[in-house]
């Protein structure tokens, strides 16, 4: 069984909407597309070479596939360029679609189904780039295995989110962490089961909190 594993840059306040360009995904009028552009330095792209020197196919959604395939091919003598214009790509989507960059399937019907089956094969592990639409089935159905989440220290105020329809409660171990030199966390993440909740309350609780608890109890209902 291969694994699944997303990469997702995300602004401190979690937002993953366009952090290339403007023009990426202008979806109800986000207006700070290319939020991440100023802070690539060199260790994030050891990182990103180091994805591209992994055997992988790619697990895309729609449209972040339309975005990839109206650039990479018509990117030359760059490796990362090279690696996703080689490489199957497996597109998910509920409606038809025209695929136009070599090498690419599509994923449709039953998805939930069709990616646990597409999980279960032989093969290299799939990588989720993007995607957040996908992202959110995959975390519904329990499918991640890792996630690598690229925090910058920027804040937007809104757009699309990571973790939004589709997160699960559950426990997450960091496997990994390295910082840039411009403040972006790379961190790896693996799911380790249910989410396992405790008290820091007193063992006894006062009256003062006796009291706040009944005053929330009647605010609920």
């Amino acid at each position: 069984m291969r694994k699944i594993i997303t990469t997702t840059f995300l602004t401190l306040d979690g937002v993953m909407q366009a952090p290339g360009g403007p023009e990426e995904d202008p979806t109800n009028g986000f207006r700070w597309g290319g939020w991440s552009f100023h802070y690539f330095d060199e260790t994030m792209g050891n990182v990103m070479n180091e994805f591209m020197n992994r055997p992988f196919e790619l697990l895309l959604g729609r449209r972040t596939y339309e975005i990839f395939a109206a650039h990479w091919p018509f990117v030359k003598n760059d490796p990362v360029a090279d690696q996703f214009n080689r490489t199957r790509k497996y597109v998910v989507s509920h409606r038809p679609m025209q695929l136009t960059w070599q090498n690419s399937t599509l994923v449709t019907g039953d998805v939930a189904a069709e990616l646990i089956n597409l999980k279960q094969q032989n093969g290299d592990d799939l990588w989720v780039h993007g995607s957040g639409k996908l992202i959110q089935t995959l975390l519904a159905n329990h499918l991640v295995d890792r996630l690598y989440v690229w925090t910058f220290p920027v804040t937007v105020g809104e757009g699309k989110r990571l973790f939004s329809e589709g997160t699960q409660p559950e426990g997450l171990r960091l496997v990994d962490a390295k910082v840039s030199t411009t403040g972006v966390i790379i961190a790896s993440y693996e799911p380790v089961g249910d989410l396992v909740t405790g008290s820091f309350a007193l063992e006894q609780p006062t009256e003062t909190e006796l009291e706040r608890r009944k005053r929330l109890a009647k605010e609920k209902g």
